[in-house]
């Protein structure tokens, strides 16, 4: 990401101390996703979420997510939800399936569901191009989730 893309970014984010935020998180490629679970809770407390203020599941792959994402949803304990995976690309279609399928579930969420749900997983060739969004992915789908936030909210005004 580019200087001007990151100030972009960060522009006019709203105060998240008053936000509840869900985030569940594949296991399935972990040293991956921990890393973008890191900056995401990270910014979301940069920007005033309490530590109570994030709940944090984990599934065991990229597919359950979906799962994980409605079943928090329906709780109505946060405000918005932040799913985060990765996919790498194998010798099968399995990740063709996996991504369609993921991809289709969480647009179905935001479609039809009363909250925002961040589409937070790595669709990648192989790990080193992984390595290279795990760098600042994180932190922008935090980002998203506070100004997805702050858009149904303003809304509801």
């Amino acid at each position: 990401m580019n200087t001007l893309e990151q100030v972009s970014l960060n522009a006019g984010v709203p105060d998240a101390s008053e936000m509840r935020f869900g985030i569940v998180v594949a296991e399935w490629n972990d040293g991956i996703n921990s890393r973008l679970l890191k900056q995401a809770l990270d910014t979301l407390h940069e920007f005033g979420a309490g530590e109570q203020s994030v709940t944090v599941k984990h599934v065991p792959g990229a597919f359950e997510l979906v799962f994980g994402a409605n079943q928090l949803a329906q709780h109505g304990f946060v405000d918005a939800i932040i799913v985060i995976g990765t996919v790498i690309r194998g010798d099968t279609p399995h990740f063709d399936y996996i991504c369609q399928g993921v991809t289709n579930g969480i647009s179905m969420l935001n479609a039809e569901g009363k909250i925002p749900c961040v589409f937070g997983v790595l669709t990648v060739e192989n790990k080193a191009q992984a390595e290279e969004r795990a760098e600042t992915k994180g932190r922008e789908f935090a980002i998203t989730a506070i100004k997805m936030v702050d858009y149904a909210w303003q809304l509801q005004k």
